[in-house]
C-alpha cells in the first residue's frame, strides 16, 4: 500500500475571536477580548482574525470591533484581520489599521440575502469597491465563500455557483479564498469531489477551507482536503462559533483539536500548543460554558487529575 504523503506545514488562521465569538450569547468584554488575543499572539499563531466591522445591530457581540482592534498588543510578524462588509466598515478598519481586510458571501442566493441583505449580483459591486480600495490601501485582501458545501435553505449547492463567485473574488484581486462548509454538512467524499474541480481553476496555495463540526466531519475533511494539497485552515479555539443566519450549525472545527491531529501526524504548524491550552482556558471562564474541542477537554482532565494527586 501506497504511503499519503503528507505536507511538512500547515498554515493555521484562528478565527475564534470572530467567527468564535459573533455567535455567543454571553458578551465578553473588551479588556477581555483584548487579553485573550494577547494571548494567542504569543502562542506562535501567526493569523488571528480579530473582530468585524459589522453594523453592531447586525453583530451585537463584536460591537466594540475598533476598541479591541486598537488595544491589542501587537505582534511583530503576525497579521490580524477583520471582517468588513461595506466601505463604511472599511473605513472603520483603516483606521483601527487591520493588516489584512476579508470580505464574504454565499455561493447560495438564499443565503446570502439573510447574512448580506443582497443577492450575489448585487454584492459583486460591493465586495469589489471594498478589495480596491483595500489593496489602493496597502493591506491584505482575503475572501470568504459561505455554503459552498451546503446552504441550510437550499440544501445543496450548485458547483457551477461556487464557480462563479470564487473567479468574480479572484478577479477583483483578493489574495487568497476560503471555501466556507458554514452548517457543517460536508462529507469527505464531498470535499473531494469539489476541490477536484476547484483545483484545475485555482492553485492549491491560494485556497484555504473553513470547515464547521456540526456533524463531526471536519477532521475527516481536513484530512482530505490535505490529500489534495490544502495547507491552509481556518479554525477557531476551543470550537467556538457558528452563523446567525444558519440556525443549527456548530462552531468551526476546534483549533486545540486540528494542532493534537497535525502535531501527531507531524506536521509542523509552529503553535505551541501548551500555549493554546492556557488561552483555551482562558475563554471558556469568560463565557462560562464547556467548550466543544474534545482535545482541551481531555487536556484538562489530565491537568486536573495531577493537580489534585498532589492535594
Amino acid at each position: 500500500m501506497e504511503h499519503l504523503k503528507w505536507p511538512a506545514g500547515v498554515t493555521i488562521k484562528e478565527v475564534g475571536p470572530r467567527d468564535g465569538l459573533q455567535n455567543e450569547k454571553t458578551f465578553i468584554s473588551t479588556e477581555d477580548k483584548i487579553a485573550w488575543i494577547n494571548q494567542l499572539s504569543e502562542s506562535g499563531l501567526k493569523h488571528i482574525e480579530i473582530t468585524s466591522f459589522v453594523n453592531p445591530k447586525w453583530i451585537p457581540a463584536l460591537s466594540d470591533a475598533v476598541a479591541v482592534a486598537t488595544g491589542i498588543k501587537k505582534v511583530p510578524g503576525v497579521t490580524y484581520t477583520a471582517l468588513v462588509p461595506n466601505l463604511q466598515g472599511l473605513e472603520r478598519a483603516f483606521k483601527a489599521d487591520i493588516d489584512e481586510v476579508a470580505v464574504f458571501m454565499s455561493a447560495s442566493e438564499t443565503h446570502n440575502l439573510k447574512n448580506i441583505n443582497k443577492n450575489i449580483g448585487e454584492t459583486f459591486p460591493v465586495l469589489k469597491d471594498l478589495v480596491r480600495d483595500t489593496i489602493s490601501a496597502g493591506k491584505l485582501s482575503r475572501g470568504y465563500v459561505s455554503t459552498v458545501f451546503g446552504c441550510p435553505y437550499e440544501g445543496k449547492v450548485d458547483i457551477e455557483s461556487v464557480i462563479r463567485v470564487s473567479e468574480t473574488l479572484f478577479a477583483m484581486g483578493i489574495e487568497e479564498l476560503s471555501l466556507g462548509d458554514t452548517i457543517g454538512v460536508a462529507n469527505p467524499k464531498q470535499v473531494q469531489e469539489v476541490l477536484e474541480v476547484l483545483l484545475k481553476r485555482f492553485p492549491a496555495d491560494k485556497l484555504a477551507m473553513h470547515f464547521h463540526d456540526t456533524r463531526g466531519t471536519a477532521l475527516a475533511n481536513i484530512l482530505v482536503s490535505l490529500e489534495m494539497g490544502i495547507t491552509t485552515f481556518d479554525s477557531s479555539l476551543g470550537g467556538l462559533g457558528g452563523c446567525p443566519y444558519a440556525p443549527g450549525a456548530a462552531g468551526n472545527v476546534a483549533t486545540d483539536d486540528l494542532l493534537y491531529m497535525l502535531h501527531g501526524m507531524g506536521i509542523h504548524t509552529g503553535v505551541d500548543e501548551q500555549k493554546l491550552l492556557h488561552a483555551s482556558q482562558f475563554i471558556q471562564d469568560r463565557i462560562g460554558r464547556t467548550l466543544p474541542s474534545k482535545s482541551f477537554q481531555a487536556a484538562s482532565a489530565v491537568l486536573s487529575g495531577k493537580l489534585g494527586n498532589t492535594k
